[in-house]
């Protein structure tokens, strides 16, 4: 049962699964691609905004989501699909269509592993591509 899966991935995450904390997961599971607060504000109409928000940090410190800034103005975020092992390692690129203004992860896309100077700490690796998506171009949008 889908509902077990929510429950035992938040367990193991380290997260306490309220009503409302599998509610947000399991929506964001059944999301395709990228996914912003808005699409889960629209889509979970009974939770306010501020409780997804505050969720979606939480999500993101125990590494069930990752964060992208793709140049948008607002924040995207994609469900990590390692269940909490992301890190820099198996950080993907994302592309941004300048044309339909969505975001796509590119999983097949791996980041290099980055060598730092000497007392240098990285937090957070990111890769935004930045170009015409395949439906776009397909379309001949531009």
């Amino acid at each position: 049962m889908e509902g077990d899966i929510v429950v035992e991935q938040l367990n193991e995450a380290g997260i306490r699964p309220t009503a409302t904390r599998i509610l947000i997961y399991r929506f964001i599971m059944g999301l395709k691609d990228t996914f912003s607060l808005r699409d889960i504000d629209e889509g979970l109409l009974s939770i306010d905004k501020s409780t997804i928000f505050r969720t979606l940090i939480l999500f993101e410190e125990h590494h069930l989501v990752h964060g992208i800034d793709d140049g948008s103005g607002a924040m995207k975020y994609c469900l990590c699909r390692n269940h909490g092992e992301c890190d820099e390692q198996r950080i993907h690129c994302h592309f941004y269509c300048v044309v339909c203004k969505k975001t796509h992860c590119l999983d097949n896309i791996i980041t290099l592993n980055m060598s730092l100077p000497e007392g240098f700490k990285m937090d957070q690796l990111s890769c935004v591509i930045k170009g015409t998506c395949d439906k776009c171009s397909a379309s001949g949008r531009r």
